[in-house]
């Protein structure tokens, strides 16, 4: 019968697989670059590519595993390029951190300067030097104030051994992993923190891809690939790792009912139930996505298949948030994989639909609809308004390998992909790759919200790289009101985008900062408010009112994390009526007629 099972999936895959499809681009305004002044014009906003000129110099170099992956290295090592924003060393400037992945190659931690330009400061601070022999490779990093002194610390994930790192006020970081409780060793792509029992305390969730017990680097075994590309479920673990405060952890994964094992990609936390307990979804690889309701900070429930999120098993790669439609609730935008003539699984946009039978948000998929589902061999994707029109806007990186033109690898990936779970498994049985590419030079996407419908004009506003990207974060870089794009490219550079937007676009930014303080921390919010939720009521001129949700996360998309101010663009002649802020403790404040064209630095208060 598994047999049978097995043969059935085999074939409907390879029917994708051989599926001919031409794509339509009539979605994408213009295949040029516009330039500035027209792309300013016609669209309200343009993209520069600036890393070069801001002192940014950073190649991102893959690792190199175990040579039995010799004939497939490029496939199995082509992760580990992620990228943070943050501000350090508390100066009102954002910072950049990003990371490595080859044995002894250094990440780096971009100072701003304030003049426009960043320094690597990496080295002096003491988080430079995590790719050493024997501890694996990075994949990426998220900040979070574990402690509540005031400035962020630093997580770094990893095929490997996970690094902790706490802040000392700005002035360097204390490596704290040995007595902190983390895991020994996770192959992990994807991690967030939160506080999922509301004590105040940031907890830490790191989602396993590989198997943990696999060392990729000393193989006993080449049976560790997936065991399907539907079904799998033999990847790693899960690990929920609750702040007991004093820079120590414990595991309470079993204790609260986590127990997926599927190959995740992406993960990213907030409440989505309405109970003001924070949720995860995951984005997995080779299978379903996974949504883990959270029961009162006690449990977790796995609700994919009831909220509709968890039904059709693809090649999940980015988890993200975003209040599309404007109407006050979030939708979760999953991205997947779609090559003309080959496979496409189309990305999904999930935007709430009423609830079900046990009052959790029900999902309908309208990637298709809202224009935004094909996106090629796609990675990191995130929410923002770019053009500061009132309307969040969706940029996507993609390209998997890039190797040489007019060569594929996608007959041959076909054919292991439509094999038995045997096949599927043994790495030695993958067809090698060669100079072949595979989904390689792909055009970026920058599909911007048009209020019922989104169009790709990413390359018409300077988006022109065709690297394999991985991570996006989004970030004020530079104070001036807008959201700049930071990109982390495989075996590519560090790209930033500095975004110039039309004149006479309003903006509001939120900088909230917990009440939780070392020692009292029950019934406040965690110092860094993640989990914070902003709904935002304003009009333009005489329209109809208006309102956005955002909610503040750390470790979202693909191995990226965003900056935890909120950006709120407002659209011309903007006039905001009001911005209730729900806190994770629960407290709610209301702050009326808040100033456009400034941040609004809010603290938590209450009795």
């Amino acid at each position: 019968m598994n047999a049978i099972k097995q043969f059935i999936v085999t074939v409907a895959f390879i029917g994708m697989l051989v599926l001919v499809v031409v794509l339509n681009r009539s979605d994408r305004a213009s295949e040029n670059n516009l330039g500035a002044d027209e792309s300013l014009k016609r669209y309200g906003f343009h993209l520069a590519e600036s890393s070069k000129q801001c002192g940014i110099n950073f190649q991102h170099e893959s690792p190199v595993l175990d040579p039995k992956f010799n004939h497939i290295m490029p496939v199995v090592a082509a992760m580990g390029a992620g990228v943070s924003i943050v501000d350090f060393d508390g100066d009102d400037l954002l910072d950049l951190y990003v990371v490595n992945s080859k044995e002894g190659k250094s990440n780096h931690l971009y100072r701003n300067r304030g003049d426009g330009t960043f320094e690597d400061v990496a080295g002096a601070m003491g988080v430079a030097d995590l790719n050493r022999a024997g501890t694996g490779a990075c994949m990426g990093a998220i900040w979070a104030d574990m402690d509540n002194d005031g400035y962020p610390d630093l997580f770094v994930y990893k095929w490997g051994k996970p690094e902790l790192f706490r802040n000392k006020q700005g002035k360097g970081f204390e490596r704290v992993t040995d007595r902190a409780g983390l895991p020994r060793w996770v192959n992990a792509n994807s991690a967030c923190w939160l506080d999922y029992d509301r004590d105040g305390l940031p907890d830490l969730f790191i989602a396993g891809y590989w198997p943990e017990n696999v060392d990729l680097w000393n193989l006993e075994t080449t049976k560790v690939m997936p065991e399907s590309f539907e079904y799998a479920k033999n990847g790693g673990r899960k690990y929920l790792l609750r702040n007991r405060g004093g820079g120590t952890f414990e595991d309470v994964t079993e204790k609260v009912g986590i127990k997926s094992t599927r190959w995740t990609l992406g993960v990213v936390a907030a409440d989505l139930c309405g109970t003001g307990y924070p949720d995860l979804v995951l984005a997995n690889d080779y299978g379903v996505s996974e949504f883990f309701a959270n029961k009162g900070g006690e449990r977790f429930e796995e609700v994919g298949e009831e909220t509709g999120i968890g039904l059709s098993p693809k090649s999940g790669m980015n988890a993200s948030l975003g209040d599309v439609l404007n109407k006050g609730q979030l939708a979760v935008y999953i991205s997947n994989i779609t090559e003309a003539g080959n496979l496409v699984q189309g990305n999904n946009l999930w935007v709430p639909a009423g609830k079900t039978p046990n009052g959790r948000p029900r999902y309908l998929n309208q990637a298709g609809s809202l224009n935004v589902e094909l996106g090629g061999w796609s990675w990191g994707a995130k929410f923002g308004d770019l053009n500061n029109d009132g309307r969040l806007d969706l940029y996507l990186t993609n390209g998997y390998i890039s190797s040489a033109k007019g060569k594929s690898y996608w007959y041959d990936y076909g054919k292991i992909a439509g094999g038995l779970k045997g096949l599927i498994r043994e790495a030695q049985y993958w067809p090698p790759i060669g100079d072949q590419s595979l989904s390689g030079y792909q055009q970026k996407c920058l599909w911007i919200n048009r209020g019922g419908s989104f169009t790709d004009v990413g390359t018409a506003v300077g988006v022109t790289d065709t690297f394999d990207g991985r991570a996006v974060a989004l970030g004020d870089l530079f104070n001036r009101g807008v959201v700049d794009v930071a990109v982390a490219n495989q075996s590519g550079p560090l790209l930033l985008y500095k975004n110039t937007v039309a004149p006479g676009r309003d903006w509001v930014q939120f900088a909230l900062t917990g009440g939780a303080r070392p020692g009292r921390e029950k019934g406040w919010s965690n110092r860094s408010a993640i989990g914070a939720q902003v709904r935002l009521s304003w009009r333009q001129g005489t329209g109809p009112l208006q309102e956005q949700l955002q909610v503040i996360t750390a470790g979202d998309g693909y191995a990226s994390q965003n900056m935890f101010r909120l950006h709120f663009g407002l659209g011309t002649d903007a006039k905001i009526e009001k911005a209730d802020i729900i806190w994770p403790s629960g407290r709610t404040q209301t702050i009326h007629s808040p100033k456009s064209g400034i941040t609004h630095r809010v603290e938590e208060s209450g009795p």
